[in-house]
């Protein structure tokens, strides 16, 4: 349900009241501001203490108010008053920050409106690059990281040359805990349970962590595990090039998705000057899904009437997908540093080893009719079209040989008369492993009473990335020849059940869930009858055009001053990049496959310029400028192409991709209020260079030539980059709790920001089209109370409509506003237990994909509510 536009102006209304008489209270008031700064100085990791919220607030806000640049914080504590279980939910309440979500469920982050792959990712300071379940990503996938293992999460929204250029509007930095958080020996855990509203599925949760320390030595290990069984309502609708349904594609996924993490950590400091330290952070994200999928393809009946909204029609083909898949994705992160004092120099080294893998095993058992006479006959109303509602009967012999009517009607499809049954066994893999060493040093010097801090550093990624994206290149196998190898024939009405889709879309039919496990154990049988004959190859499932050897070497080094001007600080810099690249694959030209290698190198220099004034004890001001970079994806810049010297096409990988680079700036003014409150302004403008779309151009170079064939002309279809673009908003944030109201309402509170956006580039043909990604206005509410050992919030999150995918054509495809509705309660028991009530997705919502307008949509898909409880402790 999207917000209206008058809901959306007392939401407006309502902050901005709370906002003013919070300010007008302010003046008249003693502030905390000296508090905060004096804590900031002693303390530079987040320790929390007193309540939850309070507490956790009182951190973020001290990270944030003494930061160089514009910095967006949010605490341990915090995360867990929300019912976030990975990363990605829990940075969605902070300013411009938005979600992608799959199946309901958070992934990736859209900050600022713009596309994914301009925001960089780091843990504990160290980069991480992602990949994902496609192959075609840099794009770091946050499901994989429960929120329980970490102490903070920063989202810097202007950089710093220490930072890494990697990034265009955002680098997300995710704080793990330290051993030295708590003295002595510290316990916490949680243990919770729940369920899915929708196919009543559970949900559990169980997490442990112990710290030990003394005055040198600190230990510490965590582990945390989330699961959750998932009924995915799901209906996608395609068009032919007049508006009319082509196919009605019903669908129902029940999976089981599982987040697990651990850390071991060990840190010893050898005096006041010197300390090591040795991480391990594991995390992994499991998804086995099973689909059971019917595919109504009315576009190719043999008669009737078809329009928008209705149709009455004769020998539809129907095709039925179902799978038992298995999605997954971990990450190695070990870190060996320390930090030390070197002749008045601080100095810092860190040694990391990173390990990403994502793996998909998705083979899809196809069946369908294999004559028209066994088709169906079919009516369709899309009165509502977002769920259409189907008749459907059998059809019978008409007056005219060759001809068919409308039959007895069928309350139930059953795949009794699917004859035809294939397997497409899609598979895909992708491996990062990368060593990065990173030192830095930095000073502080009295210059004639005006205090100065000089930075330099140094870094050097060693990556190396292997893989393939997920293509549906790989050979379909004809069942019917396969299974009788392993004693049996394959009909796909054998492992039809007795059990009804759990659904909460209407249909008009009776549909079953098949036994998806017992299928995929009967088919892989098949196959390694057929791979032990010599007659199946599983090598061939991926086309050697889609897979791709990347190996990069980054150079980096910056230096930077921090100067002071009375109440004024200033942070300028530069930071030098150099990358070497080379990337292998084949180029295929009819059944040949011919290796092919590009290298490529650049060196890109990155300036920026942070100043921070104090305007008065309560209210900062801030100016930044910075340039960035966001390079293109693995599986984008792979060498593989596929050729035809017939139709004289190309299509594959673009390796000469350019990367996107940026500069703008930023400004920030915020206000700090009592109960560790905020009010905030700001505003960004990012120019970005070289945007890259998918399109279709004439080859120009001399890349895919061989002796005797020049492919200069060919047309080429592939990623590209545009011309420039310009990305800009404006940020509001209010945050408070009313410590100035009487008694027990002082325990209310209120966080909210709204972000308003817009954007678009430019096309290499001149086109202008708006940035994937780009809702136009984002909102993030929450309503506390903290008092009486009561903890509770509700919590409400809104995004407009925004483009999903963009074609050559500069459009695409659509996805609809939605909003989300959370809520939260804790109780202390005592000092060392509290119970807890989470609930998300109250509005049960419904996520809508859509083709030029909400006439067409292309995909109508519910998760349904879903309800955790549980205790937590302390000790």
């Amino acid at each position: 349900m999207r917000i209206q536009s008058n809901r959306f102006s007392t939401l407006l209304a309502g902050v901005a009241f709370s906002a003013l008489a919070s300010t007008a209270y302010a003046s008249a008031q003693p502030t905390q501001s000296a508090e905060v700064d004096q804590e900031a100085t002693a303390v530079d990791e987040i320790v929390v203490t007193g309540s939850p919220i309070v507490g956790s607030q009182a951190a973020a806000i001290r990270r944030q108010r003494n930061a160089d640049n514009i910095v967006n914080v949010i605490a341990a504590d915090t995360v867990g008053q929300f019912p976030d279980q990975n990363a990605a939910a829990a940075l969605s309440r902070l300013p411009a920050v938005a979600v992608q979500r799959d199946q309901g469920q958070e992934r990736y982050l859209q900050i600022r409106g713009a596309p994914n792959r301009w925001t960089s990712v780091s843990i504990d300071g160290i980069n991480v690059i992602g990949v994902d379940e496609a192959g075609t990503q840099r794009a770091f996938r946050f499901d994989a990281v429960p929120a329980v293992i970490l102490s903070a999460l920063e989202v810097n929204k202007s950089l710093t040359p220490d930072l890494s250029a990697e990034a265009i509007v955002a680098r997300v930095n995710l704080r793990t805990f330290s051993a030295f958080d708590h003295r002595g020996l510290n316990i916490q855990g949680d243990i919770g349970a729940g369920e899915m509203v929708l196919g009543g599925g559970k949900q559990e949760q169980y997490s442990l962590r112990g710290s030990w320390s003394r005055d040198r030595l600190g230990l510490i290990a965590a582990a945390s595990h989330y699961l959750r069984d998932q009924t995915t309502d799901n209906r996608e609708t395609t068009y032919d090039a007049a508006g009319l349904p082509t196919v009605l594609d019903f669908r129902n996924y029940v999976l089981e998705r599982e987040s697990n993490g651990g850390i071991l950590g060990a840190e010893y400091r050898i005096n006041d000057e010197n300390k090591i330290f040795l991480k391990t952070l594991y995390t992994e994200f499991n998804d086995n899904e099973e689909r059971n999928q019917y595919v109504f393809q009315i576009g190719s009946a043999l008669s009737g009437t078809r329009t928008a909204t209705s149709g009455d029609l004769v020998g539809v083909p129907v095709r039925g997908t179902a799978n038992d898949g298995y999605y997954a994705n971990n990450n190695w992160i070990s870190t060996l540093g320390g930090d030390h004092v070197v002749g008045g120099w601080d100095v810092e080294w860190r040694l990391n080893y990173t390990e990403t893998e994502n793996t998909t095993d998705l083979p899809l058992i196809l069946s369908q009719q294999a004559s028209s006479a066994q088709r169906f006959a079919l009516r369709y109303d899309r009165s509502d079209v977002n769920f259409p509602i189907l008749s459907l009967a059998t059809q019978v012999p008409g007056a005219t040989a060759g001809t068919f009517v409308r039959g007895t009607t069928l309350d139930a499809l059953t795949p009794s008369a699917f004859s035809l049954n294939l397997v497409l066994p899609l598979a895909q893999a992708v491996e990062s492993n990368a060593v990065i060493y990173k030192t830095d040093a930095r000073r502080d010097f009295d210059l004639g009473g005006r205090q100065v801090q000089l930075s330099f550093g140094a870094q050097y990624d060693d990556r190396e990335v292997e893989g393939s994206i997920l293509s549906g290149s790989a050979p379909a196998v004809v069942l019917t020849s396969l299974l009788p190898r392993v004693g049996r024939t394959f009909t796909y009405a054998d492992y039809l059940t007795d059990r009804r889709w759990d659904t909460g879309f209407p249909s008009g039919l009776n549909l079953f869930y098949l036994d998806n496990k017992a299928m995929r154990r009967d088919v892989d049988a098949g196959l390694n009858a057929l791979r032990d004959a010599g007659l199946y190859n599983p090598a061939a499932n991926i086309s050697p055009t889609d897979r791709y050897t990347i190996n990069e070497k980054l150079m980096a080094a910056y230096g930077s001053a921090k100067i002071q001007f009375g109440s004024a600080q200033i942070v300028a810099g530069l930071r030098v990049e150099r990358l070497d690249q080379d990337i292998d694959g084949f180029l295929r030209v009819g059944t040949v496959n011919t290796p092919l290698s590009v290298s490529n190198e650049a060196t890109d220099f990155f300036p920026s310029v942070n100043l921070k004034v104090d305007v008065n004890d309560d209210t900062v001001f801030r100016l930044a400028f910075a340039t960035g970079i966001s390079r293109p994806s693995f599986g984008t810049i792979r060498a593989g192409a596929s050729v035809s010297d017939i139709s004289r096409t190309i299509t594959g990988g673009n390796p000469t991709l350019e990367p996107e680079k940026t500069y703008g700036g930023d400004f920030s003014l915020e206000r700090y209020l009592p109960g560790q409150g905020i009010l905030s302004i700001g505003g960004f403008y990012r120019q970005v260079d070289k945007v890259l779309y998918d399109a279709s151009a004439p080859v120009t170079g001399d890349l895919y030539d061989v002796p005797g064939i020049d492919r200069t002309g060919y047309v080429f279809t592939s990623t590209r980059n545009g011309d420039d673009g310009q990305l800009y908003g404006l940020e509001l944030a209010y945050s408070q709790q009313f410590v100035f109201l009487p008694g027990w309402l002082s325990g209310f509170g209120f966080q909210g920001n709204v972000t308003l956006l817009d954007g678009e580039f430019e096309t290499g043909d001149g086109r202008t089209a708006d940035f994937p990604g780009t809702s136009k206005t984002i909102t993030n509410t929450s309503l506390y109370y903290e008092d009486y050992g009561l903890s509770a919030r509700v919590s409400y999150q809104w995004r407009d409509d925004w483009i999903d995918t963009l074609n050559s054509l500069g459009s695409g495809e659509f996805r609809k506003g939605y909003e989300s509705l959370d809520v939260s309660v804790r109780y202390a028991v005592n000092d060392n237990l509290s119970v807890f009530l989470d609930g998300n997705n109250l509005t049960d919502e419904v996520y809508i994909a859509y083709e030029g307008d909400l006439d067409h949509p292309s995909e109508v898909e519910q998760i349904g509510q879903r309800w955790m409880a549980g205790i937590r402790f302390n000790f």
